[in-house]
């Protein structure tokens, strides 16, 4: 019996004139199976087939085969199929349900009917095969965009389904998280589970894939061997541009949520012209400088100056910006707010957004929600740009518009700081590099800022 078997699958969401799986034939009877593709070809809509919120939560017209684990999707309850379907979406901060971390991860299991000892084996295993043991009797609300990525992971690893499903899982892992992760699906897949992974940042997961599927237009076919992959080459460091001015400063700030500090004394600047990049684990506190270079929280102590002037921020979450009823909308209405007179078409269509200029934002795939909140925060030239993992979801073209995106604001006279563990991005537009470790900022290599 293949996990997965799915014949002419078609699918429409509701209000839509185009077809978001358009013929799929696909059949995976185990392994590990990377799904790769451009923003919108269609991954995540394929995935959310197999746990069965596509038709039953989403709506919309569904045609053709689809059975996972032998189970007609269709006719099978999602409460029947997430037994056996584990399930990660792009948005692990949407995914939590308690507030705890340990009571987190025994949320599946609890409704498995798993005996307590059971249960507390499998939640110290998941906690500690995703490197979070450490963190067990921490606040959901405390951690860190990838602290709450390896949370949900442990969530799922903890229920042992016999079909993991994860959407973009690697976008907010350090280093250390990544090869949590690889692992965590290597002992899985021994252990007789299959994996299908949707991944942007497929050299992380090639090596190990058992197959590899491009999505395309709607559709899935093989892609090349996996293990021939090659790993993506950096750009050579080079001396920065000297910046021209000052555009904010820390001078002895310690920062943190309540009165615990997770920067400790930082004497850190920014200067006009620059692309600052800003590095460093899960939970090294990247999130917590951004917002307070920004005044969204204000530093426990120590002095922050900023030069007069916008500041754009994108947080971690690109849906917490989006509320109108169209992406136009959304940088129409900034660029009111700024008094700026220039339109929204052209920096919409830098990002890559004019086919979905008319749709709402929260529509979109994630990539693409995504570029929707860079787009409204961008625009208006803003004099200090902060970004909290802003490829989070993106495809190589939608990078390539941010780096185009940010080389703009350097060339402007704007400043921009961007947290990220994308070492590919970093290569691509820093002009400084900044890690944080231990609470302290230490200056990495320089890079060129890339002009395109």
């Amino acid at each position: 019996m293949e996990t997965i078997a799915f014949a002419g699958l078609h699918y429409t969401y509701p209000e839509m004139s185009a077809r978001a799986l358009d013929g799929v034939d696909l059949e995976i009877d185990s392994g590990l199976v990377l799904l790769s593709g451009a923003s919108g070809s269609g991954k995540s809509t394929l995935l959310r087939v197999c746990n069965g919120l596509i038709p039953h939560f989403h709506g919309g017209v569904i045609g053709g085969g689809a059975r996972v684990l032998g189970h007609d999707v269709v006719r099978t309850p999602t409460r029947e199929l997430a037994r056996h379907v584990g399930f990660v979406f792009q948005d692990p901060e949407l995914q939590a349900v308690y507030p705890s971390v340990e009571r987190d991860v025994a949320f599946g299991i609890e409704n498995l009917g798993i005996a307590r000892s059971e249960m507390l084996r499998r939640v110290a295993g998941a906690l500690d095969i995703c490197g979070i043991g450490h963190l067990r009797s921490r606040a959901v609300a405390t951690l860190s965009g990838g602290e709450r990525q390896r949370l949900a992971l442990a969530g799922v690893l903890a229920m042992r389904p016999r079909l993991l499903v994860l959407d973009e899982p690697f976008s907010q892992l350090d280093p250390a998280g990544s090869r949590a992760l690889l692992t965590a699906l290597d002992a899985a897949v021994r252990a007789g589970s299959t994996a299908l992974v949707a991944e942007h940042r497929h050299h992380l997961v090639a090596a190990r894939a058992d197959r590899w599927l491009l999505m395309a237009g709607g559709r899935a076919a093989e892609s090349a061997q996996p293990r021939a992959a090659a790993t993506l080459a950096s750009a050579p460091p080079r001396a920065a541009p000297p910046a021209s001015g000052l555009s904010w400063r820390l001078h002895r700030v310690s920062a943190g949520h309540g009165r615990v500090p997770v920067l400790h004394d930082l004497e850190l600047a920014g200067g006009t012209g620059e692309v600052v990049a800003l590095t460093g684990d899960n939970g090294s506190g990247k999130t917590t400088l951004l917002r307070t270079i920004a005044g969204l929280l204000p530093p426990l102590s120590g002095r922050v100056e900023r030069r007069p002037g916008r500041i754009a921020y994108l947080p971690q979450n690109p849906s917490a910006l989006l509320h109108r009823a169209t992406v136009r909308s959304e940088v129409e209405w900034t660029l009111r707010r700024t008094g700026s007179g220039a339109g929204a078409g052209l920096l919409m269509d830098q990002l890559g957004l004019g086919d979905v200029a008319g749709r709402d934002p929260r529509d979109l795939s994630t990539g693409q929600r995504q570029r929707a909140a860079l787009a409204a925060v961008l625009a208006g030239a803003p004099s200090l740009v902060l970004l909290d993992e802003p490829t989070r979801g993106m495809d190589g073209a939608a990078r390539e518009s941010l780096v185009v995106a940010l080389a703009r604001v350097a060339q402007g006279g704007g400043c921009a700081v961007v947290a990220t563990h994308d070492q590919q991005l970093v290569a691509m537009v820093a002009s400084r590099v900044v890690e944080l470790r231990d609470g302290v900022a230490c200056e990495q290599r320089s890079m060129v800022v890339a002009s395109r």
